[in-house]
């Protein structure tokens, strides 16, 4: 499901030409960094649940560590992105098409995905480090931060600090900016005097404040706020949150709450009907 859903919204904003906007571009590449997160883990944890057990090398359990966070990373700037998309459509709509030109979303979303392979690099390199010689059994469905330190028995301190200095950064940068952005847009939108005006702008951002907090409340308890040692299962409950959970829904609430998505569905369904009819 979560597969199928994101796969449909990136190819549905795509060949839609009344889709080829910056918000649309914008969600197109979440959708898109869920498709390699859920790639990622998913295959995986459904052989351990099917068979029972499976081994990984630590040299591949480190790099699906590494591929989990690249788009963990990039999802955080792309909701930042995303955003600052709603704050100049609503607080600079005179100025929207010359600051959200092709040009500028094409490098916005590069940048977005080279912070996101760029920032979880030094702690894969401190982790590659480690010593592990303990069991070989990791408490949790795919190869977190927090089981692999558990594994380790060579001191971690250096991978705590390591993994806090780029968490913070990561999660909080970009979330104070998404609260700083639409602090202003909502003084924008209640100094509207049109109540339809007010509700059209208020929606447009509805969808957009759900996903920042699924995402970011989940992601920040796990790794900024991390559960202790005796609170692994409450670890594993809220990594599926964001691992599982938040890739199946984020284009559920994206298509249902959005006007020009249901419409673009609407219309290809009635294609679809009409072919098969003839």
């Amino acid at each position: 499901m979560a597969l199928s859903s994101n796969i449909f919204v990136v190819v549905l904003v795509g060949v839609t030409p009344s889709l080829h906007s910056p918000m649309y571009f914008f969600l197109s590449q979440l959708s898109l960094s869920e498709i390699l997160f859920t790639s990622n883990i998913v295959p995986n944890m459904l052989w351990l649940i099917l068979v029972g057990e499976g081994r990984l090398s630590v040299s591949r359990c480190l790099s699906q560590f590494y591929l989990l966070s690249v788009p963990s990373i990039a999802q955080c700037f792309l909701l930042a992105a995303m955003s600052f998309d709603r704050y100049v459509a609503i607080c600079r709509p005179l100025h929207y098409a010359t600051i959200m030109s092709i040009t500028h979303q094409l490098q916005a979303v590069a940048s977005c995905w080279m912070l996101g392979f760029t920032f979880p690099l030094p702690v894969y390199i401190f982790l590659s480090k480690l010593e592990f010689c303990y069991h070989n059994t990791i408490n949790h469905f795919f190869c977190d931060i927090a089981p692999l330190l558990q594994l380790s028995c060579s001191s971690t301190s250096s991978v705590e600090l390591v993994t806090a200095m780029v968490s913070f950064p990561v999660v909080l940068t970009p979330f104070m900016f998404i609260i700083v952005t639409y602090i202003t847009i909502i003084w924008t939108i209640v100094k509207i005097h049109s109540n339809t005006a007010r509700r059209k702008a208020f929606s447009t951002c509805s969808s957009h404040l759900i996903v920042v907090c699924m995402y970011y409340g989940t992601l920040s308890s796990i790794y900024i706020f991390p559960p202790r040692d005796n609170s692994i299962d409450l670890n594993k409950g809220l990594s599926v949150l964001y691992t599982l959970v938040t890739p199946m829904f984020n284009p559920l609430i994206y298509c249902l709450r959005n006007k020009d998505i249901r419409s673009a569905i609407k219309k290809y369904v009635q294609i679809l009907m009409l072919g098969q009819k003839s």
